[in-house]
């Protein structure tokens, strides 16, 4: 288990003690601030799917709303904290293709590494995976949508970060990566950008009679969005004359890393290396390298574990049309599926 995994746990079993005393201090407060706070609104404001939300906020301010979520233990929003602007960063769930596009450049990672001959299967087992998890360096609260570790008996180190923004600003992404290179000092960042478009907002979702009923319609609705997939295979993505998924203007392929030992956590970093993967709803990926131009071993693994110059620097050719496509297409289709349903309120 990660120490940031710990600490959530640690957290939650301390709320779990909160004495009633205790709990309608919290609800007093909780009231008190509904009654001014900015932060506290949009916190309780249904938010879409990879919507972020920055509003300005003490750290103050911050803290006691990030009290009042982990007391209801709400995955959902999350909040993070960048204390160098004073700005509250709330975030809502992930879409099915930006946890689609996590995952599957993650896995493809670990896996690329395990298959290589000159990694043994105990230095294979040392690399994890987490997603979502939070960090604080100073004033500044931030994480990640995922990371590859290494785990060793005594300690874990940070290798590759993931961000990927769906219709994301391109500036909130750099942030982000660049939080986790220059704060976090992982040895890699690489970053997914999506830009769908058609869709000027999110179709008012349908309405049912019964799960079951909305359940049938959803699962014809994602046969027809496959069968559209053969034709358009970026989208759009239509049903009944509405549009459920917006064709795909862009997608970009980029990596991060620290130009020196001594750039502040703040830094924000520009890219090391940028690949167009798909342009105007077509595939154009097909000269990108499959290492990127840079990713090897050691870049996922401690140098002092591996055995030599040659195998640290040995390339890790991740990336793949076949997984790529695979996981951008079944992420698009339950996307456009979700975007059906009734939302929460």
């Amino acid at each position: 288990m990660s120490s940031e995994r710990k600490e959530g746990k640690i957290k939650r079993n301390a709320n779990a003690l909160i004495f009633p005393a205790d709990k309608r201090t919290l609800a007093n407060q909780q009231r008190t601030m509904m009654e001014h706070s900015d932060l506290l609104e949009i916190v309780r404001r249904p938010l879409s799917p990879d919507v972020e939300v920055e509003v300005q906020a003490s750290r103050e301010e911050y803290e006691r709303v990030e009290a009042i979520l982990e007391n209801e233990e709400s995955k959902y929003p999350r909040l993070w904290y960048d204390g160098t602007r004073n700005v509250a960063i709330v975030a809502a769930p992930p879409s099915r293709l930006h946890s689609n596009m996590v995952g599957g450049l993650l896995a493809s990672i670990i896996r690329e590494v395990s298959r290589n001959q000159g990694i043994s299967s105990e230095v294979g087992d040392g690399l994890t995976l987490s997603t979502e998890s939070g960090n604080t360096r100073g004033r500044t609260t931030r994480g990640w949508d995922g990371v590859i570790e290494y785990q060793e008996p005594n300690r874990s180190s940070l290798m590759i970060a993931v961000e990927v923004g769906v219709s994301q600003s391109y500036e909130s992404l750099r942030a982000a990566i660049s939080w986790s290179v220059c704060a976090l000092h992982c040895r890699l960042g690489i970053v997914i950008c999506i830009r769908e478009q058609g869709r000027r907002q999110t179709p008012h979702p349908l309405q049912y009679s019964s799960i079951q009923v909305e359940n049938a319609a959803v699962d014809e609705a994602e046969q027809d969005f496959r069968r559209q997939l053969m034709e358009r295979p970026y989208g759009p993505l239509v049903r009944d004359g509405v549009t459920w998924f917006g064709r795909i203007k862009r997608v970009v392929l980029e990596t991060y890393r620290i130009p020196d030992e001594d750039v502040l956590p703040e830094t924000l970093l520009q890219p090391s290396r940028s690949f167009t993967i798909v342009e105007e709803g077509e595939f154009v990926g097909g000269d990108v390298p499959p290492n990127l131009q840079e990713v090897v071993l050691g870049d996922c693994i401690p140098d002092h574990i591996l055995s030599g110059e040659a195998i640290v620097a040995t390339p890790v050719n991740f990336f793949r049309r076949a997984w790529f496509e695979a996981q951008f297409k079944e992420g698009m289709v339950s996307t456009a599926g979700n975007r059906m349903r009734p939302r929460p309120e």
